[in-house]
């Protein structure tokens, strides 16, 4: 399990992303290259690292789930995430 400030750093993160981006794409289609150097650079979508919801591990992630394998065994197999079943034959 990730620790809590490296969660929170890309929380962090994906929220300075959701505020920047619609400035960031208007700057780039003027071509003001200037003034989108000035703005954070964790609102850069580069910047950001796609991590488990629950967990926080940032290896081994499913992006449709949004949870790593690990987590997304555990629930699959307890039958929490719907329409998703164990293969047996």
């Amino acid at each position: 399990m990730a620790k809590e400030s490296m969660k929170a750093r890309e929380r962090k993160r994906k929220a300075l992303f959701d505020k920047y981006e619609p400035k960031r794409q208007q700057l780039k289609a003027e071509g003001k290259y200037v003034e989108l150097q000035k703005l954070p650079r964790n609102s850069s979508k580069t910047r950001l690292h796609n991590r488990c919801t629950i967990t926080g591990r940032p290896k081994g992630y499913m992006r449709i789930f949004g949870l790593s394998r690990i987590t997304f065994r555990e629930m699959a197999s307890a039958g929490l995430i719907p329409g998703v079943k164990k293969a047996s034959w």
